[in-house]
This record gives C-alpha cells, sequence and structure tokens, in this order.
C-alpha cells in the first residue's frame, strides 16, 4: 500500500505540490507512522495501516471524480487526500490500544496536519503563499461543519469535493464494517448504529428469502406394495360324479346303478 501511495504523491504534475507531498512522505518518522496508523479511534478505519488504506481510497475517488468535473484542479485534489489526515499520526497514539495522545487532545489532527505542512515549506521557500492557503484549507475544512470540528467550511470546489469524498468513504467503511461483524442472527436489519444513525439493512440475506422452518410432523413411512392375492380355486356348479366302480358282474351293475345321480336314473 505504501508503494500505490507514492505512486500517487508521484504522479502529482504539480511541481510545487509534487515536492510538498514528496518532503512530508520521505519523513522517516512520518512514514513509518503513515504505515501503520488508523484512520480513528473508533468510527471508522479503526485499526492498524487503517488511515492509508482509508487515503488510498480517496486518492482512487479523487482520480475519477476529477476526470469527471473539468473545473477540478486534480492535482490539487490528491494532494488533499495524502494530507488531509496526515495529523492522525501523532493525534491517536496505537502502540497498545487505541486512544488521543496529549498533543492529540490539546490540538487535534487538522491544526497538527497544518503544523506539518508549515515546517516542510520552510525547506521550500519558492512555494506560492497563495497555493499553500489553498492546501492549508483543505485541511482544516474537510470535516465539512463547524459542529464537526471543522474551524472552516469548504469554500472552494475542491476543498468540497474532498469533504464529500471523505464523507463518503468513511459511511461506506461504517456499513461494511457493521453489516459483517453484527450479532444478530435473526431478521435482515443490524442492530442501531449510532454513528450513522439507523439500522441497516442485511442485503444478501434479504434477497435470499426467508430461510425455511424445519418440519415438526414425523416423517411418514413410504407405503408397503400389498402382495397380490391368490387366485381362488375355480368353484364346480355341480358335485363330481362318484367313480364307478368297473365290474360286469350282475352285482357291479346294481352297484353302478346305486351310484348314478338321481337326475340319470329318472332319465333312464
Amino acid at each position: 500500500m505504501w508503494r500505490e501511495l507514492r505512486g500517487f504523491a508521484g504522479a502529482i504534475a504539480n511541481p510545487h505540490l509534487h515536492k510538498l507531498v514528496a518532503a512530508l512522505l520521505d519523513d522517516e518518522d512520518i512514514a513509518r507512522r503513515y504505515r501503520v496508523a488508523p484512520a480513528a479511534k473508533q468510527i471508522h478505519h479503526a485499526y492498524l495501516g487503517g488511515l492509508i488504506e482509508h487515503v488510498l481510497s480517496l486518492c482512487h475517488l479523487a482520480r475519477l471524480t476529477a476526470s469527471h468535473y473539468p473545473m477540478i484542479d486534480g492535482d490539487l485534489l490528491v494532494t488533499g487526500a495524502i494530507l488531509h489526515d496526515i495529523g492522525k499520526i501523532y493525534e491517536l497514539s496505537y502502540e497498545r490500544g487505541f486512544s488521543y495522545s496529549d498533543e492529540g487532545q490539546l490540538l487535534g489532527h487538522m491544526l497538527i496536519g497544518v503544523r506539518m505542512v508549515g515546517e516542510k515549506l520552510r525547506d521550500i521557500p519558492d512555494f506560492p503563499p497563495r497555493l499553500r492557503s489553498l492546501v492549508e484549507h483543505m485541511i482544516i475544512s474537510h470535516h465539512g461543519h463547524l459542529e464537526f470540528g471543522s474551524p472552516k467550511t469548504p469554500v472552494f470546489p475542491e476543498a468540497m469535493l474532498l469533504h464529500y469524498l471523505d464523507d463518503l468513504d468513511s459511511k461506506m467503511e461504517c456499513m461494511r464494517h457493521l453489516i459483517e461483524t453484527d450479532r444478530q442472527f435473526a431478521g435482515n436489519f443490524t442492530g442501531f448504529s449510532p454513528t450513522l444513525e439507523r439500522v441497516l439493512l442485511k442485503k444478501d440475506r434479504y434477497l435470499a428469502g426467508p430461510v425455511p422452518e424445519p418440519s415438526s410432523a414425523p416423517a411418514v413411512a413410504p407405503a408397503k406394495p400389498v402382495p397380490a392375492a391368490a387366485p381362488a380355486p375355480a368353484s364346480a356348479s355341480a358335485p363330481a360324479p362318484a367313480p364307478v366302480p368297473r365290474n360286469n358282474s350282475p352285482f357291479g351293475d346294481k352297484l353302478r346303478q346305486a351310484w348314478q345321480p338321481a337326475e340319470a336314473k329318472r332319465e333312464g
């Protein structure tokens, strides 16, 4: 990320702004702190390396929006993106947990940032004073409102755009973090965010639809096939005649006559 940040700084074409940003980033103490500092104590990008991640996001947004609005000076906007929060490397204490340093409590990151710029400009005597005022104004106005800690509100396009890009990036990070870390497992919304003053929709869960609840009815076993019944034996309409003994004696004739059915006797 540091190499990427130096790439944005190196692409600044304005020689005065290029020299100022390079002087700050070439400072070993500033570079060491810039690599690891959080962007805030708890609101957004509140983790080690959060500052440089936030600034890189702003640099990308600065180049995109500068190409959209012809009146915007892209070099001035990128300079503001790199320097607007540089005072946080001294405002915050992040060696053991996140807190404010004594200097941070007394001055805040905006005044610290303006002081850091002034210290480097001592070695750049040909830096235009009016351009210096624009850079300093972007640093002290990037919160956008007096009640949000800015001693001045933005009064020219690059300063106004920097404020809105900074606000946009911080709010998008707040949304991402809350949705990913929210502990409410039921429903489609997060808990209330004091920073954003709202609950947030868990969009992916919402679009997936409700999760079907498991049925409490017992499972029905499939019916077993009923074996086909064996064919019933054919019933005789009349009793089969009894076997007639074969005998040619007179006694045999009498016996055969006795075994014949009654109907046969009548016909005979």
